[in-house]
C-alpha cells in the first residue's frame, strides 16, 4: 500500500497534488487543480519515470515521446490547446519558459498550506522570502527551445535523491503506477468524439443557383473577395497588435524598479551577461556556453564608457530561472544580456538577447548557427553589436582590445574553460586539476597567453595552501610563466593581473602596482584587476589609496563577493583607525564566506587585540586553532608581504597576545 513508506517527494496523479516535504529544507503541497495544470504535473510525472528508468537526475527530452504528450494534453489536459506536434512543443516550451522565473504567482500550480495569522482577512496574500522561493522554484527546469524541449525535475538540488520520490496512482507506486495511468487515459481517450466533429461546423448541402443568382455572382464574387481581403486586414493588423504587446510594449511587472535597485546605477550603460542555458546537455556544451558568456564580458570590460558585472557574481544565477529585473535590481544595472547554446555534432546555434530591464524592451534579440570550428569569432560579434545597441563610442585602441584574439583552437579554449573551474576552488586537489588543465591548453596552442596567465597565478594559491616546501623558488618559477603570458598578449589585463600578484608575493612592491594600474588601464571592469590593485597598495602601506579601489572591486562584484577582497577592507580600514567600520566588514566576511574563513577570523583577532577586547581577540584566536590545528603565528606572518616590519610585528603581537604561537 503507499501509506507503508514515508516519500518526501510525492506525485500523486489520483489528487493532482505535488507533496514535497524534505527535513529542513522545504515542506510544501503544490495543487494541480485544472485541466492545463493536471497536463503539467502528469508532464513531471513522466519525467520522473524516465529519470528512475535512467537510474539519475537529467533532463528528459520530450519530442521523442510525442505520442504520449498528445495523449496527455487530450486526457487530463482536456484538449485545452492544440495536440499537433507544432504547436504542442512549443506550447509546452513558452509555458515553462514564462512561467518558471515567477513560479509563485504563475498559473502552473496552486500553493497550498500557506498559514495566516489570526484575523489577517481573507483577502490576504504573502509573499515568499527570495531564498525561501528559490529553494523549491529550481526544482523545475526546462531547456531547449519550441522544436527541442527537454525537462528536468531538479530534486538533486534540494538534496534528494530518485529514491525519495515516489509516483502515486490508485493503490500502486513509480512505474506501475504510471503504467496504469496511462492505460486508463487510453481507455478514455478512446471514448473521445473525433477532434473533426468537435472542431468543424455541419456542411450545408449545395443547390444549383437560380438563373437571377447566376447573373449575381459577378457582383458577389467581387464582394466575397473585397470582404476576404478586409478580414485579412484585420487578422493581420489584430496580430500585429498581439506582437506589439507580447514583445515589444513593456510589461509593467516585468520592468525593474529604480527604488529596489540595492545599489544606485553608474552614470554610464551598465550590463549583466547571464551564464548561457546549455539546451544540449553535456560538460563540453557547458564550457562552451560559460566560455562565450566571458568572453562577451571580458570584452565588454575592456572599455572605460560601460560598467560591466564580474562574471563571479553573474554566474550564481546559474542554471536558476531568474527574472530580469530581478537581476537588474541586485547588481543594479540597466542592461541584461542573457542566451542559449545548442550544439548538434559540429553545428552549434547560439541565441542572444539584450533586455533594458527598465522598459522591459528588447533591444536586440539574434541567432546564430555556426559551425563549431567557427564560434569563438562569435563572442567578439556579439560584444559589437551590444555596444552598438547601447550607443557607446569606442576609441580607437578600445576597439583594437575589444577585438583581441584569445585562441582559435576550440579543444584549448575548452581546456581552459575546464582548468578555471578547477582554479575556483580553494583546495590543494582541485588546484593540481587546473595546472593540468592549462598546461594541457598549452599543448593544444603554445601561443595561448589565458592559460599561461591562469597557469602563472595557480602557485599563487598553492603558497597559502602548504603545497611547495619552498614558497619562493615556485613563486620565481610562476614568475616566469606569467612574464610569457604578457609578452604573448601584451593587452590581456588577465595576464598584467597575474604578474601583479606574483610581484607583490615576492615583495617587490613597485612591479606589482605598475602591473595592478596597466590591468586596469587595460580592463577598467574587471574586479579582478582592481582586486590585484587594491591589494599591491595595502601590502606596500598605501592604505588610504587602497580603500576605494577595493570599493570598486566588490561593486563590480556584488554577489559573489572576493571574501579576501573585504579582508583587505576592513585591514584599511583598521590602518586608518577606523575601527567601527573595520569591525563591521570583517564581521561581514564570516557573514558571507562561512564561519571557516582563516583570514577573516585572523584579521577580527587582531582588530579586537588593538582596540582592548581582549575576551573577543581571544574568542576568534580558538576559531582558528579550531580551523587550523597547527597554525603558527611566525609561519603566518612570513607568508604576509607587508612593507612595513613595524607594523606586522605589531600585528603579530597581537596574535600572540590573544593566545596564538
Amino acid at each position: 500500500m503507499v501509506e507503508k513508506i514515508q516519500y518526501p517527494i510525492k506525485i500523486d496523479l489520483n489528487q493532482f497534488k505535488l507533496h514535497i516535504d524534505v527535513k529542513n529544507k522545504i515542506k510544501l503541497t503544490l495543487h494541480f487543480d485544472s485541466p492545463s495544470r493536471r497536463f503539467y504535473l502528469s508532464l513531471i510525472a513522466f519525467v520522473v519515470n524516465q529519470m528512475k528508468k535512467l537510474g539519475k537526475v537529467t533532463s528528459i527530452p520530450l519530442q521523442e515521446h510525442f505520442e504520449l504528450l498528445a495523449l496527455l494534453n487530450k486526457t487530463v489536459g482536456s484538449s485545452a490547446g492544440s495536440s499537433e506536434k507544432e504547436n504542442l512543443l512549443p506550447r509546452i516550451y513558452m509555458k515553462w519558459k514564462g512561467a518558471l522565473p515567477n513560479l509563485e504567482e504563475a498559473p502552473l500550480f496552486r500553493i497550498l498550506g500557506m498559514r495566516k495569522e489570526y484575523d489577517e482577512g481573507a483577502g490576504r496574500t504573502y509573499q515568499f522570502p527570495d531564498a525561501e522561493k528559490d529553494s523549491w522554484a529550481n526544482l523545475f527546469e526546462y531547456k531547449g527551445s519550441g522544436e527541442n524541449v527537454r525537462l528536468k525535475f531538479a530534486i538533486d538540488k534540494i538534496g534528494a535523491t530518485l529514491n525519495d520520490v515516489v509516483i502515486i496512482y490508485e493503490d500502486s507506486l513509480n512505474g506501475e503506477a504510471w503504467e496504469k495511468f496511462v492505460s486508463s487515459l487510453k481507455g478514455k481517450h478512446e471514448n473521445l468524439p473525433e477532434a473533426e466533429a468537435i472542431q468543424s461546423l455541419p456542411k450545408v448541402p449545395e443547390t444549383p443557383p437560380s438563373p437571377m443568382e447566376r447573373q449575381k455572382t459577378p457582383r458577389q464574387g467581387v464582394h466575397r473577395w473585397a470582404v476576404l481581403v478586409a478580414l485579412i486586414v484585420v487578422i493581420a493588423v489584430a496580430a500585429a497588435l498581439a506582437m506589439w504587446k507580447l514583445y515589444l510594449k513593456p510589461v509593467p511587472d516585468k520592468k525593474a524598479s529604480m527604488e529596489k535597485m540595492v545599489f544606485p546605477l553608474p552614470d554610464k550603460p551598465s550590463i549583466a551577461v547571464l551564464p548561457f542555458t546549455n539546451i544540449s546537455g553535456g560538460k563540453e556544451s557547458e564550457y562552451l556556453g560559460d566560455g562565450l558568456a566571458e568572453g562577451i564580458i571580458n570584452g565588454l570590460s575592456k572599455s572605460e564608457h560601460i560598467f560591466v558585472i564580474a562574471r563571479n557574481s553573474t554566474f550564481t544565477y546559474k542554471g536558476k530561472p531568474v527574472k530580469v529585473k530581478r537581476v537588474a535590481e541586485e547588481t543594479g544595472v540597466r542592461y541584461v544580456i542573457e542566451g542559449s547554446l545548442q550544439q548538434e555534432k559540429n553545428r552549434v546555434r547560439i541565441t542572444v538577447q539584450l533586455i533594458d530591464a527598465l522598459t522591459g524592451r528588447h533591444l536586440f534579440s539574434e541567432r546564430y548557427d555556426r559551425d563549431l570550428k567557427d564560434v569563438l569569432t562569435l563572442q567578439d560579434e556579439i560584444t559589437m553589436k551590444v555596444l552598438t545597441a547601447v550607443q557607446v563610442k569606442l576609441t580607437g585602441g578600445e576597439d583594437a582590445r575589444l577585438r583581441a584574439k584569445g585562441t582559435k583552437n576550440l579543444d584549448a579554449f575548452l581546456k581552459l574553460s575546464q582548468a578555471r573551474e578547477h582554479y575556483q576552488v580553494m583546495s590543494k586537489e582541485e588546484q593540481a586539476l587546473a595546472r593540468q588543465s592549462a598546461e594541457e591548453a598549452i599543448a593544444l596552442d603554445s601561443q595561448y597567453s589565458a592559460a599561461y596567465a591562469l597557469l602563472a597565478v595557480i602557485p599563487y594559491n598553492e603558497t597559502f595552501l602548504g603545497v611547495h616546501k619552498n614558497p619562493r623558488e615556485a613563486l620565481e618559477r610562476a614568475l616566469e610563466v606569467g612574464k610569457k603570458a604578457v609578452a604573448l598578449d601584451d593587452s590581456s589585463s588577465h595576464a598584467h593581473t597575474a604578474l601583479s600578484f606574483l610581484y607583490v608575493a615576492l615583495r617587490e612592491y613597485e612591479k606589482g602596482l605598475l602591473e595592478a594600474e596597466k590591468a586596469v588601464s587595460l580592463e577598467p571592469n574587471s574586479a579582478w584587476a582592481h582586486h590585484a590593485l587594491g591589494s599591491a597598495l595595502m601590502f606596500a602601506g598605501r592604505h588610504e589609496e587602497a580603500l576605494p579601489i577595493l570599493k570598486k572591486s566588490l561593486r563590480l562584484s556584488p554577489i559573489a563577493v572576493n571574501c579576501n577582497v573585504l579582508v583587505f577592507l576592513g585591514n584599511a580600514y583598521r590602518e586608518l583607525g577606523q575601527y567601527e567600520e573595520a569591525l563591521a566588514t570583517l564581521k561581514k566576511v564570516l557573514q558571507l564566506c562561512g564561519s571557516d574563513h582563516l583570514l577573516g577570523h585572523l584579521a577580527l583577532s587582531i582588530t579586537y587585540m588593538l582596540i582592548g577586547l581582549e575576551k573577543e581577540a581571544r574568542a576568534e584566536a580558538s576559531e582558528v586553532m579550531r580551523i587550523d590545528p597547527n597554525f603558527s603565528v611566525e609561519r603566518y606572518m612570513k607568508s604576509v608581504p607587508l612593507v612595513d616590519q613595524s607594523r606586522k610585528d605589531r600585528h603579530a603581537d597581537a596574535l600572540r597576545k590573544a593566545g596564538l604561537k
